[in-house]
């Protein structure tokens, strides 16, 4: 969790210490307050500030507010659950309503002479492929990037980009967020694909597609999740509502 959380933040060893800290006493840190957090870790307030900033988030009391679910959010029960409940209980219409569902089939069906990007790193790579060919065979250009590669390959078609599609399961990809944040800065627009809690991808994005993560701690993907199947349909039932709306406005 807190190699997560760090990763690519360059923060220093006593900004790790106090982030390892606030993570282990995440209930008490709000009854603490910044000078106590400081005073027991033997740093300055400022560090703390500081150590907000680097993670993202406006101050301390949003840094509490946006680690609490994710570090108070229990894994999936995987000891009481048999396989057929763990697959078949998605949830993914309700996290997300036919209307934003249309929403990216509408944006997709609009792009015409732009390019579409698709980035992600990591495990949410194999379903950013899967998304990238779909989109090919809807008729788009496109261009799937990871982390990887060149930074090139995103900069230098940013004039050129209608659309750039995210995907980060924690919603936290130091690459992924950055690429987003820059493609916001150039009036790019973002959808994203992540789990179902606040996260900063989401707040960066457009829209945003929730799915269930049942193991928020479980990094490496070890433990069986629903999060990559249901991503691959959720675009499925984008692709659906996509191609009904090409075929309405077909004439026959």
């Amino acid at each position: 969790m807190i190699e997560k959380l760090a990763n690519g933040k360059n923060l220093t060893k006593i900004e790790y210490q106090v982030l390892e800290y606030i993570v282990k006493n995440i209930d008490n840190i709000m009854h603490m307050g910044v000078r106590e957090i400081a005073k027991r870790n033997y740093t300055s307030t400022s560090v703390i500030m500081r150590l907000t900033k680097k993670l993202g988030y406006t101050g301390f009391i949003d840094m509490h507010y946006k680690l609490l679910p994710l570090i108070k959010t229990p894994n999936f029960d995987y000891t009481n659950t048999d396989f057929q409940e763990l697959f078949s209980s998605s949830n993914i219409f309700q996290l997300n309503s036919h209307e934003l569902i249309t929403r990216l089939a509408e944006k997709i069906s609009t792009i015409n002479n732009k390019l579409i990007f698709i980035y992600a790193t990591g495990f949410s790579g194999i379903i950013a492929e899967y998304i990238y060919k779909k989109i090919l065979v809807l008729g788009k250009k496109a261009i799937i990037s990871s982390g990887s590669d060149s930074a090139g390959i995103f900069e230098n078609n940013l004039n050129d980009i209608g659309l750039f599609i995210a995907l980060s399961k924690s919603g936290e990809t130091t690459n992924v967020v950055n690429k987003a944040r820059t493609a916001k800065e150039n009036n790019i627009y973002v959808a994203s694909f992540t789990n179902e809690l606040p996260n900063s991808l989401a707040d960066i994005s457009d829209l945003n597609y929730k799915i269930e993560d049942c193991g928020k701690s479980d990094t490496l993907n070890i433990l069986p999740n629903p999060f990559f199947p249901n991503a691959l349909m959720l675009f499925e039932a984008i692709s659906y509502e996509y191609n009904k709306l090409i075929f309405k406005n077909t004439p026959h």
